[in-house]
């Protein structure tokens, strides 16, 4: 895991050697996120703002209300195509929905790449820099499973998603985690179709603290045994700690959670959050950017790492409480990495 994001780290450092300054003097790019009030997402633009300066390049940046504001990412979209960018970097709200629109800018020459969330299909932009989401779902999954023990077989999970849109990075977390876990998940890319006892619940969070405490007061009334607590990220393991915290079950439920925040990482240092997923949004931006310049200079298109139909950006587990068998770093060492 760790080999992954070195390499990705050398791979923008060797390209920034071989960009064309003048190529990219004259390029425009477009970063579009989810929203600005998700840490992750401010730390992605700031990488983004960054490459963009040292390479020339003009940055435009657009960010939806909320998470799932799909009408604002099609007007960034459509500003972009007007502005006559070379190349879109977009974080979907909705992974399938903005497929067409997406086909009518790489129709005009736009280099589109997606980042962290993949588009359906994947093949619909020119490329995906993302952390391999299912592999960060099912990395907690299994660290979950083994610190309960033999009690993980009388579990009594919930999830805390995304939002009722289900983008890609919502299922491949999910699902991931479960399987993880041991569910079976019967179809992998359907959240929800699992007959597994241990799955009680799930409910939506918008990605953010509000939702986290929202859905988790809503899960607690509907099951008030529940131990094992899934979220799709930081800020809504931040508002299922406060809800259980509110009742007195902050000491007896194990929350998991995706992301690497430098708040996430200090919750796991504090106990909130028993371990998280650590994603790069920096270096998935400066990627972006990068591959920008490249084609704008001579048309060369991102390659996939090998095997996959994204470019793995990298991930690691951070927890306090490690595991025999997976491997893992601590809050410490993530405190040293982390973002936002």
């Amino acid at each position: 895991m760790r080999t992954i994001t070195a390499l990705a780290l050398a791979s923008v450092a060797g390209a920034a050697l071989t960009t064309s300054p003048a190529a990219a003097q004259e390029t425009t790019a477009c970063l579009i996120t989810k929203t600005d009030a998700n840490p992750f997402f401010v730390k992605m633009r700031e990488g983004a703002a960054a490459a963009a300066a040292e390479r020339g390049i003009d940055l435009q940046s657009f960010a939806g209300r909320i998470d799932g504001d799909v009408e604002s990412q099609i007007q960034a979209i459509e500003s972009c195509i007007a502005a006559g960018a070379k190349g879109i970097l977009i974080t979907p709200s909705d992974s399938a929905g903005l497929v067409p629109l997406v086909e009518q800018a790489r129709g005009q020459g736009i280099l589109v790449i997606a980042l962290d969330t993949p588009f359906e299909p994947a093949s619909a932009a020119d490329a995906t820099f993302a952390t391999d989401n299912r592999l960060a779902g099912e990395l907690i999954g299994r660290w979950a499973a083994a610190r309960l023990g033999d009690a993980a077989a009388d579990a009594r999970i919930v999830s805390l998603d995304l939002n009722a849109m289900v983008p890609t990075v919502d299922y491949l977390r999910n699902q991931g985690f479960l399987e993880g876990f041991g569910v079976d998940v019967k179809d992998p890319n359907v959240i929800g179709d699992e007959d597994d006892p241990r799955y009680v619940g799930r409910d939506v969070t918008n990605g953010n603290e509000e939702g986290g405490r929202t859905a988790m007061e809503s899960l607690l009334q509907a099951h008030p045994d529940l131990n094992v607590v899934y979220t799709i990220n930081e800020p809504a393991a931040a508002g299922a700690y406060e809800a259980l915290r509110a009742v007195g079950r902050q000491s007896d439920v194990t929350i998991v959670s995706v992301d690497g925040g430098c708040p996430g990482v200090r919750n796991v240092q504090e106990g909130v959050i028993g371990a998280t997923s650590m994603q790069f949004p920096l270096l998935m931006a400066s990627l972006g950017i990068e591959a920008i310049a490249r084609y704008a200079a001579d048309g060369t298109l991102p390659e996939p790492s090998p095997g996959l139909d994204f470019f793995n950006t990298g991930v690691e587990l951070v927890t306090d409480e490690p595991v025999d068998g997976i491997e893992s770093i601590t809050s410490e060492e993530g405190l040293a990495r982390c973002w936002g």
